[in-house]
C-alpha cells in the first residue's frame, strides 16, 4: 500500500514562536498560510506541519499523491482507495471525508493502539 510522503503534524500553542524555532533548525516554509494558523516546513526530505488551534494532539501524517515536500507524484493511490483498504484490514476509521465518493482533496484519520492519531491527507 503506497501511503504517500510522510510528515509530522504538530499541534502548537504559538505558531509564530514555533515557526521561528524550526527556522533556526534550518526548516523553510514550503506551504500553508500563517493567516490560517498553519504552515508546512521542510528541511531536505523532512516535513513538519505546524498547526495552531486545529487539533489537540500531534499527528503522524501521510500525503497520498506526494513524493516529497510539495512534490507531486505522477500516479498514486487515491486516499479513498486507501481508506477502503485500511477499513478492509479491520482498522476503524475515526474521522474524515475519504469515506465519501468523489475525487480530489479528502482525508481520513485512524488511531494506533495507543491512541496516536494518524492522518491520511490528500491535497490533490
Amino acid at each position: 500500500m503506497d501511503l504517500g510522503t510522510f510528515s509530522t503534524s504538530l499541534a502548537v500553542k504559538d505558531l509564530a514562536a514555533s515557526q521561528a524555532f524550526y527556522t533556526k533548525l534550518g526548516f523553510e516554509q514550503v506551504g500553508g498560510d500563517p493567516a490560517h494558523k498553519y504552515v508546512i516546513l521542510a528541511n531536505g526530505p523532512t516535513v513538519i506541519g505546524l498547526f495552531e488551534g486545529m487539533f489537540e494532539k500531534n499527528i503522524l501524517t501521510f500525503n497520498p499523491g506526494w513524493t516529497g515536500p510539495m512534490q507531486e507524484a505522477g500516479s498514486f493511490t487515491d486516499v479513498r482507495d486507501l481508506c477502503q483498504a485500511v477499513a478492509a484490514a479491520g482498522i476503524t476509521i475515526a474521522d474524515g471525508t475519504a469515506t465519501e465518493a468523489g475525487e480530489g482533496p479528502a482525508s481520513f484519520v485512524i488511531e494506533d493502539p495507543d491512541g496516536n492519531p494518524i492522518l491520511f491527507d490528500q491535497h490533490r
